[in-house]
């Protein structure tokens, strides 16, 4: 008798996994993990923490991309799926209605009390997706507005409305949808005037960048919006769930109610994919309007039970742990902690964001012998800074970040929303390092820039 050994597996073929992934998968992901020094191998992960192949911890301060909002394996979630799967039930039948999806979705839409129904889809990009749609059935409008360098998502609806034209070149052509600037009030009214605008969708914080939208412009938006017959997505895929420090980050600012508000990522719990599409009952009930049209948005494994158990065993952590109010205090501390070292050092110009979203931007040094180094990167490729911070910061102080977007001098931290004052510690510590060689002008720092200048200047 033969059967699937797992353990066996990951034994005998893990030490493979590069070169798998090279002949498989993705090519570009090795060599560019390869390029930067990120070819660790990790093994197992707990909490804010992963432990590579030699024993060593790293901080996490990049969560999965937003997904591990409660760390890794969290006991709680990790309990609700055992106890799913062996509870055996009838799942994904399809012609039934099973309780976990109605139990999330009261859930999840007690923190957002003027909306009325969720659609659970598998991802964020699949989310937006469903906003799309529904906004565009719901007015009878084809156009749907975003900002410029937003991402909302890489599938074609969604890659219509991403505000960064690296991810669109060569995918056209897309959904009928128009660019404005974030905050831009008059160019939004503008195009609402034309009457084909179904809806404007908007992260409350731009990923790229970690731009908050600026104060008063959601309420703004929202009004022009519905002048106009036209709806306001909130794109809260990454933002979402505490990680601002509201439970959405839409609630920060007063008297904003989108029509649609699109989840995902750290609902999962890390382990199940799942999005959710939260919307008014008016744009559902167009939507689903007759039992003819019972099916007309659907996906095959939303509302499964595993990632419906690991939603709900979320929200409920958030709320036994207080984990939004932890992500303010932590999140206040972190950045008054990277802003005090603002006047230190000449190449750091900025730190933005809100709770546990913060962007730390470098920019052009007033010294002399610095602006050179500065200039020198900046001629090869924009950006290469910041990676310059990134590196060392894994691989001397085994800490995980990442820049917030290509060609940008910013770093974001998006770690798990569970970390403290310990985590704030040892980042600041080794961020103080890092800038500190960074300003000496020389050492492996400015060595691995020269580096990374060639291997640009090969690239182009």
């Amino acid at each position: 008798m033969t059967g699937f050994d797992l353990t066996k597996l990951l034994a005998e073929r893990g030490a493979e996994r590069y070169d798998l992934h090279a002949k498989y998968l993705n090519h570009q992901l090795p060599r560019m993990l390869h390029t930067i020094g990120f070819d660790k191998v990790y093994e197992r992960a707990e909490g804010a923490y992963f432990w590579d192949d030699q024993g060593q911890d790293y901080l996490d301060m990049l969560a999965g991309f937003g997904v591990m909002g409660l760390g890794r394996h969290h006991p709680v979630v990790r309990q609700a799926l055992h106890d799913v799967l062996d509870a055996g039930l009838a799942d994904l039948t399809r012609f039934d209605c099973p309780p976990l999806p109605g139990l999330l979705a009261e859930k999840l839409l007690r923190y957002a009390p003027h909306l009325d129904r969720v659609f659970f889809g598998n991802s964020g990009t699949e989310a937006v997706e469903t906003a799309l749609k529904f906004a565009r059935y719901a007015t009878g409008r084809p156009r749907v507005l975003y900002c410029t360098h937003a991402f909302h998502g890489l599938t074609t609806g969604s890659l219509s409305v991403n505000g960064e034209a690296g991810f669109r070149d060569g995918f056209a052509p897309l959904l009928p949808d128009t660019a404005v600037e974030m905050g831009d009030l008059d160019a939004l009214e503008r195009e609402l005037k034309r009457g084909d605008v179904a809806a404007f969708v908007v992260e409350p914080i731009q990923g790229k960048g970690v731009h908050p939208t600026p104060p008063g412009f959601l309420r703004a938006a929202q009004d022009l919006l519905h002048k106009h017959k036209a709806l306001l997505i909130a794109d809260e895929v990454q933002t979402g769930l505490g990680r601002t420090g509201d439970f959405f980050a839409y609630q920060h600012e007063p008297g904003v109610e989108p029509d649609l508000v699109c989840v995902a990522k750290a609902l999962s719990g890390g382990y199940v994919p799942v999005g959710a599409t939260l919307g008014k009952e008016s744009v559902f009930k167009k939507v689903y309007s007759s039992m003819d049209r019972v099916l007309v948005h659907s996906a095959s494994f939303g509302s499964n039970a595993q990632a419906m158990a690991a939603g709900l065993a979320v929200l409920t952590v958030m709320e036994d742990e207080g984990i939004v109010a932890g992500v303010r205090s932590t999140g206040d501390l972190l950045r008054a902690r990277l802003t005090e070292l603002i006047p230190k050092y000449e190449l750091l110009h900025d730190v933005r964001g809100r709770g546990l979203m913060i962007g730390i931007e470098f920019g052009r040094p007033k010294s002399l012998a610095l602006r050179g180094r500065w200039t020198m990167l900046q001629a090869a490729r924009k950006g290469l800074f910041a990676q310059m911070v990134v590196v060392p910061l894994l691989q001397k102080h085994r800490i995980l970040t990442q820049v917030s977007g290509d060609h940008l001098e910013v770093i974001k931290l998006i770690p798990p929303l569970i970390i403290g004052e310990p985590e704030v510690d040892r980042f600041i510590e080794a961020f103080t390092a890092v800038m500190d060689d960074a300003h000496a002008g020389g050492g492996l720092m400015w060595d691995f820039g020269r580096t990374l200048v060639k291997q640009a200047v090969a690239h182009r």
